[in-house]
């Protein structure tokens, strides 16, 4: 399967059962960060403010949540339900995806990217 040019492609490129599901994923991000560029980045849908802000890929048993540290280590408490890593969110394909939650990660993202900027 060729590399998709852009989200849109991306989702189309998945089975149909898992694109809505995807498709709330990319919602909730674009409405927490309705200023981030929206791109293609190591074959996935990233999304770009001010540096690195998220990335996100369907797996065989869960959607793989990238968010760059430290922010997943600072929700560690209101993530015991889910599989993590100090940058990765294991979001369960027979879950509902935890859309409040999400949005927190991306704003808290966001807000150290806008401090990262101002400190250069």
């Amino acid at each position: 399967m060729p590399t998709p040019k852009s989200v849109d492609e991306y989702l189309e490129s998945v089975p149909s059962k898992f694109k809505q599901k995807l498709q709330d994923l990319r919602d909730t991000i674009r409405s927490a960060a309705p200023n981030a560029q929206e791109k293609i980045s190591y074959g996935m849908p990233y999304y770009d403010y001010k540096g690195r802000l998220a990335y996100f890929r369907l797996a065989t048993h869960h959607i793989g949540l990238y968010i760059p540290g430290p922010i997943l280590k600072e929700f560690a408490s209101e993530l015991q339900a889910y599989e993590t890593t100090d940058a990765t969110l294991r979001l369960p394909l027979d879950m509902p995806l935890p859309k409040k939650l999400i949005g927190k990660f991306i704003k808290a993202r966001m807000k150290l990217n806008e401090q990262h900027a101002h400190s250069q």
